[in-house]
């Protein structure tokens, strides 16, 4: 089958953003994971949840089932907005290694303040953050449901190229 642009395929392999992740570690302080928390709030416009680590990390000063990140998770018109904004801290620039063969992207923004309209705010402070970003085909909740669960082919994941043509065409992304 020859290459064809997303307004000549077929609805079943129509590439849709499915949600974007955005995620503050911080590590074991509370206080700074407050202020993360309210941070995410800031930006999305949803109530974040905290994680807590999986195993005790010594070098790293953490213990098993402490509270060291906070996460939102974005999905329909909230995610596409956060994302334009968020691509924009990153000159809408992102590297070819951002995207792996399952449809996943994720790139990180060293500062919040990078990202257009946001102000410093001395009681928040200045944060990182990793946006992840994940595109399926229709069809793809198959895979992850729980009744008559089944696996999909390969031409219903999303490729590499297929990402890369996504950003490119909906949101201007550069790819380097």
């Amino acid at each position: 089958m020859t290459s064809q642009t997303s307004l000549q395929r077929l609805p079943i392999e129509l590439i849709k953003m499915e949600k974007v992740v955005v995620h503050i570690s911080v590590g074991g302080d509370w206080e700074r994971l407050q202020r993360a928390v309210r941070l995410l709030e800031y930006l999305t416009g949803q109530k974040p949840i905290i994680r807590k680590a999986k195993k005790t990390i010594k070098a790293f000063g953490i213990s098993r089932k402490q509270p060291i990140s906070a996460m939102v998770t974005l999905r329909g018109e909230k995610a596409s907005k956060f994302l334009h904004r968020a691509l924009q801290a990153v000159d809408m620039k992102l590297s070819s290694k951002s995207f792996d063969d399952n449809g996943n992207i994720s790139f990180g923004i060293k500062e919040h303040l990078m990202i257009p309209g946001v102000k410093y705010d001395p009681n928040i402070g200045v944060f990182g953050m990793d946006v992840s970003i994940h595109l399926v085909k229709q069809g793809y909740r198959v895979k992850l449901r729980r009744f008559r669960r089944s696996k999909i082919g390969k031409r219903n994941l999303v490729s590499k190229n297929e990402a890369i043509e996504f950003l490119k065409l909906r949101f201007n992304v550069e790819v380097v």
